[in-house]
């Protein structure tokens, strides 16, 4: 590793011991901080794996309910029925702290569910179709939501790792070169100066 091109006077080792310091601090700092992400990366992606599950569940329970629904009142009529199902959606920002971190996801305002057989004039599972993919609907709401945190949270530890590597693998050994360099330079000065003044101090005994 190459040290710091910098002259090796008392000033700059001050100045390249403080930035050792300062060096150092920042890698315990960033190695917590990274912790701290591949921790909370990891509840996160154990959520996301539970939410496959629960999504799994009510995909093989909603589908089969709408292919019960076509068998039963015909694709004509289901569609007429879908035409008359009438929901509104308020999709918007939603700060959240993960890991002591601010991220922006997304968060979806379901609406109220409603049945609508009672005056449509279809039956009992149409609603029961509706209900099914509301299910379906909240999760993959919550899905997408939990993704957009994951995908941010992941995309931190890379940068964090990446810092965390130049300090540990340039930074820090770089500092510490020029640092052990200015140092052994001074020494190698105090010593010619000790040895300059010992001989002065000889010569005078001398005369």
């Amino acid at each position: 590793m190459a040290r710091l091109n910098i002259a090796p006077t008392k000033s700059n080792l001050i100045s390249v011991k403080e930035q050792l310091s300062v060096a150092v601090d920042g890698y315990d700092l960033l190695e917590q901080k990274r912790e701290i992400l591949v921790m909370e990366l990891m509840r996160m992606v154990e959520k996301v794996k539970l939410l496959e599950r629960d999504i799994d569940k009510v995909v093989s329970q909603a589908y089969p309910a709408l292919q019960k629904m076509l068998m039963m009142v015909g694709s004509d009529r289901v569609e007429r029925i879908s035409h008359g199902v009438k929901y509104d959606y308020n999709m918007k920002e939603k700060p959240v702290v993960v890991g002591g971190m601010n991220f922006n996801t997304i968060e979806v305002e379901l609406p109220q569910q409603q049945l609508f057989y009672s005056f449509m004039g279809t039956f009992a599972d149409s609603d029961k179709v509706m209900v099914e993919f509301f299910k379906l609907l909240n999760l993959l709401t919550e899905m997408a939501s939990i993704r957009t945190i994951v995908w941010r949270l992941a995309s931190e530890v890379k940068k964090t790792q990446r810092r965390v590597n130049a300090l540990d693998k340039m930074i820090i050994p770089q500092t510490k070169e020029t640092k052990i360099y200015i140092e052994s330079v001074l020494e190698e000065r105090e010593r010619e100066n000790v040895f300059v003044l010992k001989s002065l101090k000889n010569r005078k005994s001398s005369d």
